[in-house]
């Protein structure tokens, strides 16, 4: 429907502008026609001062002469200059049906790229309501955790032993507050995150009304991270509370564009990023997550950012990389590969970092890690089928079998 009355309305504003342009002006006269006016009412009053008897018969006649000498001259000249102005209308309506049609054909081009008359109209408010219906449906923290397994991180016997004394200790002793910290910082270590996240827990329940931003934030990122990236309603809830005490605290605002976009709300996730990015630093440990997400939530926005804020090397990188021989490029590819592969298996990271370690392999000729890559991946972005096609076209691009 409304591409429908956006399209009678283009109609009418193009009628509007045709009519203005091609409507003939009658009070437009040329020099010609104007002196033919004037000498038909010279031509009137030498009848007047005839009849008045202020003129001779032989005046009469040669001002009658010299009078219609000139507006014969003048109707020739006047017949000539409505000749050229409807020539000059006429190329005036060529010229404008050739820019109205254009108008048309790009206004109706523009919309065919942009929009989908097969839609059915999305009024603000029903389109507001049905977020606010998501995000009351998004499961729990502990239904999220659920589905994502423990991660197995190898360590040595003895760290291993020190840990589970430290588990027994903290039975003994469940208030004490170095001991949780310590628990709930070792629990992370061995990807054990669901242990982390409850023994932070612990923590702020312990503190109480003396939980610092810091104490709220930490758990907050915590439960984010046992859950694979998702901000439960819980998780939502403690970065509030730490973004009420510490406003300007980057992590939380990171953490809460990023669970605004999860919800349907991609616009409010751009405006966070965008200011995270404008304040910096840039050594910022969420300027990378940020850069690597940023492109996909503004063209859910319909935006379409500007090439300096695509992830990626930077402009010093690339040109170094221009003037380096074969070996050394190489080099420092794979030293790039590298740190992002060693940040992946300590830290996780998004899709497109996981696809963009697959295509790296693939460049460096590295057909078998990328293969091993790519099976890993699936098992970590497997409940998402767009996450998974990005990671198959970073296969193929690998030349990975699938």
């Amino acid at each position: 429907m409304v591409w429908i009355l956006g399209t009678l309305a283009c109609l009418i504003f193009i009628g509007l502008i045709a009519r203005s342009i091609v409507a003939p002006r009658d009070l437009d006269l040329g020099v010609a026609s104007k002196d033919l006016l004037i000498y038909k009412d010279q031509l009137v009053e030498v009848e007047k001062d005839i009849e008045k008897g202020v003129l001779s018969k032989s005046e009469s006649d040669a001002a009658r002469i010299e009078v219609s000498r000139r507006i014969l001259l003048a109707d020739k000249r006047s017949k000539i200059e409505k000749q050229t102005s409807s020539n000059s209308q006429n190329h005036n309506k060529i010229i404008t049906f050739i820019i109205l049609i254009f108008i048309l054909a790009g206004s109706l081009s523009i919309y065919a790229f942009l929009g989908n008359p097969r839609l059915p109209d999305m009024p603000l408010q029903t389109r507001l309501a049905e977020i606010k219906e998501l995000r009351s449906q998004r499961i729990s923290q502990e239904e999220a955790e659920l589905l994502v397994p423990d991660e197995i991180i190898e360590a040595p016997s003895d760290y291993l032993a020190l840990v589970s004394k430290l588990r027994d200790a903290m039975k003994e002793r469940p208030n004490d507050m170095q001991g949780l910290r310590l628990l709930a910082l070792h629990e992370f270590r061995l990807g054990k995150y669901r242990s982390a996240r409850k023994a932070h827990l612990k923590i702020i329940n312990v503190l109480g009304d003396t939980a610092t931003a810091k104490d709220l934030i930490d758990f907050a990122e915590v439960m984010i991270v046992a859950t694979n990236g998702y901000v439960s309603p819980e998780a939502e809830f403690i970065l509030r509370r730490g973004l009420e005490m510490k406003p300007n605290d980057g992590r939380a605002r990171y953490y809460s564009g990023l669970s605004m976009a999860q919800s349907g709300r991609p616009d409010v996730t751009l405006r966070l990023w965008e200011n995270l990015l404008d304040e910096g630093p840039d050594d910022a440990p969420w300027v990378p997550l940020i850069k690597e997400q940023i492109v996909d939530v503004a063209r859910l926005v319909g935006v379409n950012l500007a090439q300096d804020q695509l992830p990626g090397p930077t402009s010093e990188q690339i040109n170094s990389a221009g003037n380096m021989s074969d070996v050394d490029r190489k080099e420092m590819i794979q030293g790039m590969v590298s740190s992002l592969s060693n940040r992946l298996a300590n830290e996780g990271g998004t899709v497109n970092e996981w696809a963009r370690l697959i295509r790296a392999l693939g460049v460096l000729g590295e057909t078998a890690n990328a293969s091993k890559i790519w099976i890993e991946a699936q098992t970590i972005f497997g409940r998402n089928s767009s996450d998974i096609e990005i990671l198959r076209e970073a296969a193929r691009a690998a030349k990975v079998s699938q």
